[in-house]
């Protein structure tokens, strides 16, 4: 069977060979006889699809389920080496270009067709402001790139919030076919030579090595890298190459193995890492167990049937998944969540029997390659000038306001009309035809000390220097330190050290809080030790500065400390007056700025969707301050310490609502970061507010 097996399973944020010859001989090719279908490996591919989309649809007792692509890898890794040395044993080569138009054939037809009924459904539901970066998505999948789009968005803090793309499942094809670019060629190299299984096995281990040290190092591109996942296609690959065969015990030990890793693992375990052995390993086991003998339970007709629609219910059951809510207009309990899964399987079904199946099995393209390749690539480019056309056609019917805002210039603009301002705004009919910063354009506003790298990436535990800025020659230096939301002020600070003659120096870091504690970062799967060293680092460079000011500010105050035993609310506090001591130096005045409001969702793409009514993609003030008391807590603890407390809320809202445009103004980049024309806009206010006695 010329099944690939993983075919696409992805995450969060998911036939059968011959025997082969030893290890390392001349003979490393399957033994002669036909090919067996492997009933059991049918089964195992259904285990896998039913772990990553239980997984999905948010089972609490799969909270590792996304370990079914593991499975899928390791299976696709046995099943393809075993066709390809089949292949070699038989005609004493392998064709590269028959390869490659199996596997367009067996890929493209369902992938395509999922792909661009995705997108149809993403401008039918969707807010129009994301199809731009759908359609990015789209065009990753005709290329085979999307796991290095998903590794590069996946370590932007910046993007954090955003939602995951219906096309991020794609991920996993790519990883895929990236080692089937290398292995058919390595193949062609040594089956007929020494030393296969042991160029296989220094591949495997070095690719393991690789992933065991990128996962605490940066858990995004290790977990999307082909070279972080390459040791999982190899080990089903080097079951194919040595004709392993274990006791017929090691089937049920290896479910278990797989099913304790899917019952056991969460979103916060590192992964790939040493944490991707188990299911690997369990995988091998069955289907190095289950060689030469009957399927038993993974026989099963319901297990038979899921397995041959493994592809296309995967393909389908995450764009469901995540268009769903949206065309429902609610959020999706556990079991809506399953029953939409069904649909996708119904779905899936349909695909296999119109699409899939039909197209893979053309006598006129299995038997003649090129054809069959020509016709994949043509596939490609239908599917990406299809996926261009809609959306091109949904930005021509997207509906646009003429209603034309007041313009509130930083320049002109005085502080006191702003309570007025943000009280209109929660009046305004629509989106402003001249709103600023544009929301296609929002969602890149950031503060310029990012572009000029005073932002360290996540692995960075120093602190950028000088990153200074406003009125250089200066003797009053003002700091600004912080994680990204100290880091939104700049704008501000900025305007009010040209205009106050400062000296701005900026000591900010993503992600990593000014309160001194330690944090977990998702986006690194583990605990946030450089943000440890960058804050004492921090701390010695602020006070060799001997600054006049320094603002301190930090997202909060729902930000989880670990190792903390006892009262939450007290580490919390104790956590924040350790780092007003840190930074306190005598002549110096601490400025503590309490967090900002949070909107409900991504800002700009809740406008997109509700251009008619901005309110819609506002928040009531008491939903929008986060924990209060705690809040209070805090505030109450840095001015016992010493330091000015400023609330920054009257800026956001009115004594019940925070609007989320005020002007021709749009207040957020996303959900909680203030864009740059905001940011700038309160220039007064804040310099006021750092300049009082």
């Amino acid at each position: 069977m010329t099944d690939t097996s993983l075919a696409a399973v992805a995450s969060p944020p998911r036939q059968s060979p011959g025997p082969a010859g030893p290890v390392g001989t001349s003979t490393a090719a399957p033994a002669a006889g036909p090919p067996r279908h492997r009933r059991d490996i049918e089964g195992l591919r259904a285990v896998a699809v039913l772990l990553v989309v239980a997984y999905h649809c948010g089972l609490p007792v799969v909270t590792g389920g996304y370990v079914g692509v593991d499975v899928f890898f390791v299976i696709s890794g046995f099943l393809i080496t075993g066709l390809l040395l089949r292949e070699a044993r038989d005609k004493g080569t392998v064709s590269i270009p028959r390869f490659y138009a199996r596997r367009a054939l067996r890929l493209l037809p369902a992938s395509a067709t999922v792909v661009v009924a995705t997108l149809v459904a993403a401008a039918l539901w969707l807010p129009p402001l994301r199809l731009g970066a759908i359609l990015s998505d789209a065009l990753h999948t005709t290329i085979y790139a999307m796991n290095y789009r998903l590794a590069t968005v996946g370590t932007d803090y910046l993007q954090a919030d955003a939602e995951p793309s219906p096309l991020q499942h794609f991920w996993s094809l790519a990883v895929e076919e990236q080692f089937y670019l290398v292995w058919p060629l390595l193949i062609i190299l040594f089956v007929r030579r020494r030393g296969l299984g042991v160029v296989l096995g220094l591949l495997t281990a070095g690719s393991l090595a690789i992933a065991v040290w990128q996962t605490q190092e940066n858990a995004g591109w290790a977990y999307f890298g082909a070279h972080t996942r390459a040791w999982e296609l190899g080990v089903g690959a080097l079951l194919a190459v040595t004709a392993l065969r274990l006791p017929r015990w090691c089937v049920p030990a290896g479910l278990v193995a797989v099913a304790a890793s899917a019952a056991v693992y969460t979103a916060q375990t590192p992964f790939p890492g040493y944490a991707a052995l188990l299911p690997v390993l369990g995988t091998a086991a069955v289907i190095a167990g289950g060689t030469g003998r009957s399927a038993g339970l993974l026989g099963h007709p319901v297990l038979q049937t899921i397995g041959r629609l493994s592809y296309s219910w995967y393909l389908w059951h995450w764009p469901t998944l995540m268009i769903a809510p949206h065309a429902l207009g609610r959020k999706l309990a556990v079991w809506e969540n399953v029953l939409v899964a069904l649909g996708a399987l119904v779905l899936a079904a349909l695909t296999y029997a119109l699409v899939e199946n039909p197209v893979r099995n053309l006598a006129a393209l299995r038997n003649r390659p090129w054809r069959g390749l020509g016709v994949g690539l043509a596939i490609s480019v239908l599917s990406a000038a299809l996926c261009v056309a809609v959306v091109f056609t949904a930005h021509q019917l997207a509906g646009v306001t003429n209603f034309q805002a007041k313009v509130l210039n930083p320049a002109t603009f005085q502080p006191e009309g702003l309570p007025a301002e943000i009280a209109a705004a929660t009046r305004a009919p629509g989106v402003p035809a001249n709103l600023t910063p544009t929301l296609a354009k929002a969602t890149k506003d950031k503060p310029r000390y990012y572009r000029e790298d005073c932002s360290g990436a996540f692995d960075d535990p120093e602190v950028k220097k000088p990153c200074a800025y406003g009125d250089l020659t200066s003797k009053t230096t003002v700091v600004l330190y912080g994680d990204s939301h100290a880091g939104h002020w700049f704008p501000a600070l900025e305007a009010a050290a040209h205009q106050r003659h400062w000296k701005l120096v900026v000591v900010a870091k993503s992600a990593c809080t000014a309160a001194d504690g330690m944090i977990f970062l998702p986006q690194l799967k583990r605990e946030f030790t450089e943000c440890v060293q960058w804050r004492k680092d921090a701390w010695r460079y602020i006070r060799s500065l001997r600054p006049a000011k320094v603002l301190m500010s930090s997202t909060y105050p729902t930000l989880k400390l670990l190792g903390v035993t006892g009262n939450l609310d007290v580490e919390y506090v104790a956590a924040w007056q350790r780092s007003l001591r840190a930074v306190s130096t005598p002549g110096a005045e601490v400025y503590f700025m309490n967090d900002t409001p949070w909107l409900k969702a991504s800002t700009p793409e809740c406008l997109s969707e509700h251009m008619d009514d901005p309110m819609a993609c506002g928040r009531e003030r008491r939903s929008a301050i986060a924990e209060p008391a705690r809040r209070k807590l805090v505030a109450d603890a840095m001015r016992a310490g010493g330091a000015t407390v400023i609330d920054p809320t009257p800026w956001f809202c009115t004594a019940t609502d925070c609007p989320p445009i005020v002007g021709n103004t749009l207040v957020y980049r996303d959900q909680h970061h203030v864009t740059t024309a905001y940011s700038r806009l309160l220039a007064p206010q804040l310099g006021a507010a750092l300049a009082a006695p």
